[in-house]
């Protein structure tokens, strides 16, 4: 059995985040390309942004440090320690309200969405 230290792991995203131009920094704590399921611990330093971008599945943003900001079109939602977001199957962006680490869980391959053994034409 494997695990991780998610606390340990928040507070060196964090240290990254904050030393990196694009202030932020991010670990893959579980799957990765050509599996379903990815655990994704990102960390944005205060005023920093993962700019607008595309669903790839089914995600959960859960936030472990900081406040952060879910933006979907004309509609958005802060979330804070301990709040689950879920993210809109629609484009979307994140923004760090204060310096911030979230727990992003995404699924590829379900509820209509190609995953690595279910090619859509």
């Amino acid at each position: 059995m494997e695990k991780s230290s998610l606390t340990d792991l928040v507070q060196q995203q964090l240290a990254g985040a904050r030393a990196s131009s694009s202030g932020r920094s991010a670990h893959t704590v579980y799957g990765g390309h050509g599996q379903v399921l990815r655990h994704t611990l990102l960390a944005l330093a205060a005023g920093f942004s993962l700019d607008e971008h595309d669903n790839p599945g089914e995600a959960t943003v859960l936030v472990l440090h900081g406040r952060v900001r879910l933006i979907a079109g004309t509609t958005g939602g802060e979330g804070r320690p301990g709040e689950l977001l879920i993210v809109p199957r629609a484009r979307h962006s994140l923004a760090a309200l204060e310096d911030s680490v979230v727990l992003l869980t995404v699924a590829k391959g379900g509820n209509g969405y190609p995953g690595p053994d279910r090619r859509q034409p």
